[in-house]
């Protein structure tokens, strides 16, 4: 059964994160811009609140629960990470000086890509969404997508020279500052605190009540057994 409304609350969520891209890479090297995490989480978001939203237009069955629960952990994680580590004054990673100095399209994008989108799917999946369909087992699984964002940002990391302006995307994987030893640590600590989180949105889907009606609605992000 079609779910006109779910549809264009999702077109809204993945429009959102495309235009948070396009301002990104219109006004800055798209090849940089793609180097973030918040950039893929993003892509992830426009791509498949884009595909839920065609599919509750037309009542075809959801995605897979496995696959928007990943977009929705790695959505939380890019919006917790900003609000909490890089624009935290208290934070030991704190770039809140270089957040508060951004003017025009960039401050634009930057709340869309941080606030605007994360906010957006989280609220689709609590109120257009059917409960219980993330599974304990995902939450391991979905740390492929930081893992492998790791394993780039170090390998795009060692073939940049030294001095190169984003030559580490995040303060967190700055071999140049840490070393791999206190990288590793980092990631490790960022890896338990993903997985916890994980666990966390498996644990709030079982327990969440449904929202009145949502056993009609087509979802993308809950419904069948995904991310």
């Amino acid at each position: 059964m079609p779910n006109r409304f779910a549809a264009v609350v999702r077109a809204l969520v993945a429009l959102a994160a495309a235009t948070g891209i396009t301002i990104d890479c219109a006004l800055g090297d798209p090849l940089v811009a793609f180097s973030f995490f918040t950039i893929w989480s993003n892509t992830a978001v426009a791509v498949v609140l884009g595909l839920g939203a065609a599919r509750a237009w037309t009542g075809r069955p959801p995605l897979p629960a496995v696959l928007t629960g990943g977009v929705l952990l790695c959505i939380c994680v890019v919006g917790l990470v900003f609000h909490l580590v890089l624009d935290n004054p208290s934070s030991s990673f704190n770039q809140a000086a270089a957040v508060d100095a951004l003017t025009g399209g960039r401050a634009v994008s930057n709340q869309l890509l941080h606030t605007v989108t994360p906010l957006g799917v989280v609220l689709d999946w609590l109120l257009l969404t059917r409960p219980g369909a993330l599974r304990p087992r995902f939450a391991a699984l979905w740390l492929a997508a930081p893992a492998a964002y790791l394993v780039f940002a170090l390998v795009r990391g060692a073939l940049l020279p030294a001095g190169h302006p984003t030559r580490y995307t995040y303060p967190f994987v700055d071999v140049a500052a840490h070393g791999y030893g206190g990288v590793l640590v980092n990631a490790l600590v960022l890896g338990l605190a993903f997985y916890a989180l994980g666990l966390l949105l498996v644990l709030a889907d079982r327990f969440r009540p449904a929202v009145a009606g949502c056993r009609n609605r087509i979802s993308s992000l809950g419904a069948g057994g995904l991310e």
